[in-house]
């Protein structure tokens, strides 16, 4: 059978009886004394607020949105003041270089819209067309600012052979140079900062927003490389400088298209797959793990496991199981909001609980076996035998063959049929 649950008051929507709420994020426990008597917890406590109630729990996914909206405002503003200080030195010299790459800059503030679009779209709740949310227009985004990325490769390369096939001079040098600083510097701080926020809050997007500001910064050393050259006489010096950035950008595109990619393949860190399994493993009533599945949704993560219990634990029982797993999950994997835990009896005398759907779930191993894995003994733990609890138990509330599915939704609601409203159309 399958139960499903929400809980309003509950940060991360299950129903099961532990005593606390979880609504601003399983990344810090209460910590926090209400009886705080420094000043400065204080004035932290009056200008933020940390309420109990439930309708005032902050989401933390929404939470990493808001920071990274912040970041982009951020970036959008330095980017736009080291663009019109390169246009003013355009102005003044006349240098076709500085030129490119102020319009490179301008191009790169610019890639903050679609960002700041999914990031706006990943505020939204789940409908019944969306049911999962919008946190896939992040993953979109980064496709654009990739493609970004490669056409300023092919700028980059194309004003290189036109420089080197015509050769230019070019005047007021020291000015061209402090432009082409200017630029580096302020690309490299905006690079930083949007990379560090995008690795913070988990958001693939925004960290190749930041590889491709750096790719920026790179472009006004080669400007600056030029200016240089010229100023010794060499021609050659600003096209041939050029071509060596195209290759670093190539460098940069690269990374930033395979974090890309691996986002929209659903590829996670193996290292939280294991933290996941070890966190299944200690939690009291599982026998064993079948396979453990993570994926990121925009800069959220969300879990599906399957674990092995007792053949003769009750549903209720079953419950409580799988949802200390869920609840111990969300508290061991950062940025983990939504998790689903599927129970499965343990097998005895070879009986298969999901034969029935042998041609339907090709990816689906016996219950207790892993596809990634140990045999079904090494992950299996058989508890010792006692006769009276091996008897199958009768009565409504056996659990037999079947599964229970504990699951956690954050944001949304079941269907009416679960006793919740149904989600809104769209």
């Amino acid at each position: 059978m399958r139960q499903r649950q929400t809980a309003p008051g509950h940060g991360h929507g299950h129903g099961h009886g532990h005593g606390h709420g979880h609504g601003h994020g399983h990344g810090h426990g209460h910590g926090h004394e209400h009886g705080v008597t420094t000043l400065r917890a204080r004035v932290a406590h009056l200008l933020r607020p940390h309420s109990h109630e439930p309708a005032d729990k902050v989401d933390p996914a929404m939470e990493s949105s808001a920071r990274g909206m912040r970041a982009l405002w951020v970036s959008l503003a330095g980017l736009g003041a080291t663009t019109l200080v390169q246009a003013a030195v355009v102005a003044l010299s006349g240098s076709v270089a500085l030129l490119g790459d102020t319009l490179h800059n301008a191009a790169d503030a610019l890639t903050a819209v679609p960002l700041g679009i999914a990031f706006l779209l990943g505020r939204r709740p789940p409908n019944r067309r969306y049911t999962y949310g919008y946190g896939r227009a992040e993953d979109l985004a980064g496709v654009v600012i990739v493609v970004t990325i490669a056409a300023s490769s092919i700028a980059a390369a194309y004003a290189a052979i036109g420089r080197l096939l015509e050769p230019r001079e070019v005047s007021h040098l020291w000015a061209v140079a402090a432009a082409a600083l200017a630029g580096f510097a302020g690309n490299e701080l905006v690079a930083r900062h949007r990379i560090r926020v995008g690795r913070e809050i988990g958001s693939a997007a925004l960290v190749a927003d930041g590889l491709h500001a750096r790719a920026d910064g790179f472009t006004s050393l080669a400007v600056l490389a030029g200016a240089g050259g010229a100023a010794l006489g060499w021609t050659w010096a600003d096209p041939a400088v050029g071509l060596l950035i195209t290759v670093a950008i190539l460098m940069v595109l690269r990374q930033a298209a395979r974090e890309v990619y691996r986002r929209l393949m659903d590829a996670v860190d193996p290292a939280l797959v294991d933290r996941a399994e070890a966190t299944l493993r200690g939690t009291p009533g599982v026998l064993g793990l079948g396979q453990v599945r993570l994926r990121w949704i925009g800069h959220r993560l969300r879990a599906e496991c399957e674990v092995v219990v007792d053949p003769a634990a009750t549903v209720v029982e079953a419950h409580r199981v799988a949802a200390e797993a869920e609840h111990n999950l969300i508290h061991a994997i950062p940025r983990l909001t939504a998790a689903i835990v599927h129970a499965d009896p343990l097998p005895h005398d070879g009986v298969d609980h999901h034969a029935v759907l042998h041609g339907h779930r090709h990816d689906h191993p016996p219950a207790g076996r892993s596809s990634t894995g140990p045999s079904p003994a090494g992950l299996v733990r058989h508890p010792p035998a006692d006769p009276a609890r091996d008897t199958p138990r009768r009565g409504p509330n056996a659990f037999r063959a079947g599964a229970f599915r504990a699951r956690a939704f954050r944001g949304g609601a079941w269907p009416s049929r679960w006793g919740r409203a149904p989600l809104p159309r769209r």
